[in-house]
């Protein structure tokens, strides 16, 4: 479960003598927000209370009641005590032909205000029948003649069958405990576990705080509970879900295994065809209000409000806070597989499809060849980020891949067909069961969207899982669909003998769409700020220094390369006074002549003196979206790279200093071999190394055609490998020109 990791910042101001001073605004609005934002979804939950508003009565009790009235008035009774006559008088003189309409039209007014008001009485009858826990303390198995009695009225006030929503009007609210029993329950909680010295410490402690702050701030929930639905939930959803800043995967998810020791289909489709079918089935069945409220042993029925959000819900991130999107209904589910995205639609003009089209559908999915694109291969990975960062990234990618989004965002739910197999093995059922609950719960970090209410993962064997966002109900909520879930797919869709879902498909089903993030390049068309390393070990206990080699010298000579009107031998000038630039800027950095850190020392000794110095906050707060550093071969003499070229080494790299940046490191063996390492970021939309490495080649081959009359040379060899490990790992292709087969470096 989710902790809170922001304090709520609610806090009254007291004297130093502990009298109360004025209420504090900031929590009147927040309780204020709290009542409005229940009122607004009772409001939004009209149509439903109007179908349940009525229970425990009836539609057909207002028409009984009605007729009721009607033949009394027939036989020249009044059951409304003269109210009939004062209606008709304040009713409109239509003439003496409607004289009679005058007459109808009272009876069913003072009906329904007879309805309403006997319907009113039930709910508060209900409302404090509901109110009595008693039951709660018996012994198991027994039961007193009070709870006897009072299971009786329940179920007597209940009524007609019961919707899932029926009880919602009549259930009480939340009430807030006494805070002298909270301190008390508080300290004997804390008691086993603290020596007798500091239980005595937390004991004054609490004393203080009942005596000076708890009644202050138990007014104020006692005044939330009053005016809004609960008076802890929407800020718990809040504070310790909504604002926290945490990534999603482990600290707001939780997993659910399919059947331990069965697998109905070992086909996947099938597996996710019949699945599938069976959750929206239930979703169905809970958008009819036909699932039964859930109740507690047998007699107390329990909130059902959480239902509400299961399908068609997604947390969006924000800054400070995310937020759930819930749609009133969607046509389509949202399918990962082999890092690709898919829009699957749910339903024909005839209805849902059938468990075979759906099977079908994903097979399509499961058969399609085509590869991944970089930008979209672990783009889901965002979602498992802190919130801040998706956030941020999410904003851009709203406008670059609208659709898209909107495709997975606004989908019933989420889907991944997992490579991999998964379940209980008999060979190592221990490591067999940790591999499947780590699948579930985090995956690859990048194949599972874990912004979705919940997605369905099937793996490549039939097995089954789900992995649920936490925020938008608890785990009884979508324990109760899984079961349903799978019950229905195994017991009544079933599958045939060859382990496809039953029926036949549908050849006219149009294929399921490939989602198209449409990314901007990765090349920014800009310069930045770029840092190279270099070393001051000339000095005593020297290291290292930057040389800023974004130099104007350097922009000049790329703009000459990118402008056709600029001749070769143009192009070859101010290449050379580019390199005399680097080069003089390198030598004094080598001679302890650079800038950044002077400037990292003066700024060290104006934070001691606590001197504000703008021009060092401006440039301490610099990015350096390019860094870079070569790893010089300082033993020549033991590589002999002419005799025996294989023995060459790759060197090493490092990571980006900056989120949508790039850190690259390089090697020169030889006069022909030059290695690169290309890291950047998975997290970021902004970046991809592989492209940067194919500029790198091309910017090379580039700089050696202006030295061979213009003739751009082939690579003589280019390799490139990839190795993804963990969250934040990025792209380390190595680009080698030379004789042999470049080495392969490792990822980190």
């Amino acid at each position: 479960m989710a902790e809170a990791h922001q304090a709520v910042g609610f806090r009254p101001s007291t004297t130093s003598d502990g009298a109360e001073m004025a209420l504090s605004a900031p929590v009147l609005q927040e309780i204020y927000l709290s009542g409005l934002r229940s009122w607004k979804r009772h409001l939004s939950r009209f149509w439903n209370d109007f179908l349940t508003g009525v229970f425990p009565a009836s539609p057909l009790s207002w028409l009984f009641l009605f007729s009721a009235i009607q033949l009394a008035w027939f036989l020249q009774l009044d059951p409304s005590l003269g109210l009939m006559e004062k209606i008709k008088e304040l009713l409109p003189d239509w003439g003496g032909e409607h004289h009679r309409l005058r007459g109808v039209l009272a009876a069913a007014l003072f009906a329904s205000c007879l309805w309403g008001a006997l319907i009113f009485t039930l709910h508060v009858a209900l409302r404090l029948l509901l109110s009595y826990h008693g039951w709660l303390l018996e012994p198991h198995g027994a039961m007193s003649s009070p709870t006897k009695t009072w299971l009786a009225l329940v179920r007597i006030f209940s009524g007609r069958k019961t919707m899932l929503f029926s009880y919602q009007r009549s259930l009480p609210r939340q009430p807030v405990p006494s805070v002298q029993d909270t301190v008390r329950k508080y300290l004997e909680s804390v008691r086993p576990i603290l020596s007798d010295e500091d239980f005595d410490w937390t004991s004054v402690l609490a004393q203080e705080f009942l005596r000076l702050q708890a009644s202050l701030l138990q007014w104020y929930l006692q005044l939330k509970s009053w005016w809004a639905s609960n008076y802890v939930s929407d800020w718990w959803e809040e504070f310790v879900y909504l604002r926290s800043r945490h990534p999603l995967m482990v600290n707001s998810n939780f997993y659910m295994m399919d059947f331990l020791y069965v697998t109905p289909t070992p086909v996947q489709a099938a597996r996710a065809g019949n699945a599938v079918h069976a959750l929206l089935l239930y979703r169905h069945r809970l958008n009819r209000q036909e699932i039964l409220p859930t109740l507690l042993m047998g007699m107390r029925p329990l909130c059902s409000a959480q239902y509400e959000k299961i399908f068609n819900t997604t947390r969006i991130p924000g800054i400070p806070k995310d937020h759930i999107r819930h749609l009133r209904d969607s046509r389509h589910v949202a399918v990962f597989h082999r890092g690709r995205f898919f829009r699957v639609g749910t339903h024909s003009q005839s209805g849902l499809l059938s468990p075979r089209a759906l099977e079908q559908q994903f097979q399509r999915i499961l058969d399609d060849p085509s590869p991944a694109c970089p930008q979209e291969e672990h783009l889901a990975a965002l979602t498992a980020a802190p919130r801040d960062v998706w956030a941020q990234v999410r904003s851009s990618l709203k406008i670059q891949a609208k659709d898209a989004l909107e495709a997975v965002e606004g989908a019933a739910f989420f889907v991944s067909l997992d490579s991999e197999p998964a379940g209980l093995t008999r060979e190592d059922p221990a490591a067999s069961l940790d591999a499947y609950a780590r699948a579930l719960l985090a995956g690859r970090g990048h194949d599972r969207w874990f912004d979705k209410s919940f997605t369905l993962i099937v793996f490549s064997n039939g097995k089954l899982g789900l992995s649920v966002e936490h925020s938008w109900a608890d785990c009884p909520i979508s324990g109760h669909m899984w079961e349903f879930t799978l019950a229905t797919e195994c017991f009544q869709l079933g599958y045939s003998a060859d382990g496809h879902c039953k029926g036949h498909p549908e050849s006219s089903l149009p294929q399921p769409q490939r989602l198209h993030w449409d990314l901007p390049e990765k090349d920014r068309g800009e310069f930045c700020l770029t840092y190279e390393s270099t070393m001051t070990r000339l000095f005593l206990e020297g290291r290292t220094e930057t040389v800023r080699s974004c130099t104007r010298e350097a922009c000049n000579f790329v703009r000459a390369m990118e402008d056709k009107e600029k001749t070769e031998p143009q192009r070859r000038a101010l290449f050379r006074l580019a390199v005399e630039k680097h080069q003089a800027l390198l030598k004094a950095a080598m001679s302890g002549q650079g800038v950044d850190r002077h400037l990292f020392a003066l700024n060290i000794v104006s934070e001691f003196l606590h001197l504000r110095s703008p021009f060092l906050d401006q440039v301490h707060s610099e990015q350096w979206p390019l860094a870079t550093s070569q790893i010089p071969v300082q033993q020549i003499h033991l590589f002999d790279v002419h005799n025996y070229p294989d023995y060459v080494s790759s060197g090493g790299g490092f990571g980006p200093a900056d989120d949508h940046g790039y850190g690259v490191s390089y090697i020169f063996m030889g006069d022909d071999t030059v290695t690169f390492h290309i890291s950047s970021k998975k997290s970021s939309t902004k970046t991809d190394s592989h492209r940067l490495g194919q500029h790198i080649e091309d910017a090379l081959l580039d700089v050696a055609s202006l030295f061979q009359d213009g003739q751009r040379p082939k690579p003589r060899c280019r390799g490139l490998q990839e190795e993804h490990t963990g969250h934040r790992g990025g792209s380390l292709p190595c680009h080698r020109m030379g004789s042999r087969a470049p080495t392969k470096p490792t990822n980190f």
